[in-house]
């Protein structure tokens, strides 16, 4: 099974997440292929990219078994910049991408949410930080986005706290840009279709003069994110974070 789909329909791209038993919780393998969707997107003459996840969640961020794995220095370094490519390559892409969120979008699912020019969820769609509770930080360019989108304090504040906002909180707080009461992917490709009459090219002009500017620092970023993470995986709270999750109960931390 492809854990990552992409279809090609009336100049739009779709880059669909499709491991949904999983709740699309992205594994080594998965990140793989997507970084190879991204690429492939990248290079044909769609100007519109439609981010979405198959089954009842955008995705519920990394893989807890990939981070048993992460112990590995090597492997760490090498998913680190997997997701690196992936956020970077999506970021300075010529074109308007869109991210569709029906259900959860949480840890790196909420990173490659955020890295879109717009975003369409369900008002039932859940948006979360949520690395606190493994005693981690965010990752994927997620401290870049949030503070694009919610400035550097409520970034702080929305990240330690470990919640997850949907519906009018998230559109309030600037995590969501369309709200449908229907499935966002249908909303997403009525959103793209009226992009395609517009002049899309100026505002194609126009994404690439801010991102252009910004790409030194969302790669700066995203490399001291890696080495953050590292540092912090080291700890006795990611440990217990991390056996807390697996045991499906409240993590003890000891600020260690």
């Amino acid at each position: 099974m492809e854990l990552v789909i992409v279809e090609r329909k009336d100049n739009i791209s779709y880059i669909h997440l499709n491991r949904p038993k999983s709740y699309n919780a992205l594994n080594i393998q998965m990140l793989k292929e997507l970084y190879d969707a991204v690429r492939q997107v990248a290079a044909n003459d769609d100007e519109i990219v439609i981010l979405h996840g198959n089954g009842n969640a955008f995705s519920a961020g990394g893989d807890m078994q990939m981070l048993k794995e992460f112990s590995e220095k090597g492997i760490y370094d090498d998913v680190m910049n997997t997701i690196k490519d992936i956020i970077y390559t999506l970021y300075k892409m010529p074109k308007i991408v869109i991210s569709a969120v029906n259900g959860a979008a949480a840890g790196l699912g909420l990173s490659v949410v955020l890295v879109a020019d717009y975003i369409v969820a369900h008002e039932e769609a859940k948006f979360g930080v949520l690395f606190i509770g493994v005693g981690l930080v965010p990752d994927g360019g997620g401290h870049f986005f949030l503070q694009e989108r919610l400035g550097t304090h409520a970034a702080k504040q929305f990240t330690w706290s470990g919640k997850q906002v949907k519906g009018e909180d998230a559109v309030r707080k600037g995590l969501v840009d369309e709200l449908t009461e229907h499935d966002a992917l249908d909303a997403a490709r009525s959103l793209a279709q009226r992009l395609q009459q517009s002049p899309i090219k100026a505002m194609i002009g126009s994404k690439m003069i801010y991102h252009e500017e910004a790409g030194d620092r969302l790669h700066h970023f995203l490399q001291v994110e890696t080495n953050t993470q590292w540092q912090l995986r080291q700890t006795e709270d990611h440990q217990e974070g991390v056996n807390a999750f697996i045991e499906k109960r409240t993590p003890k931390f000891k600020g260690k």
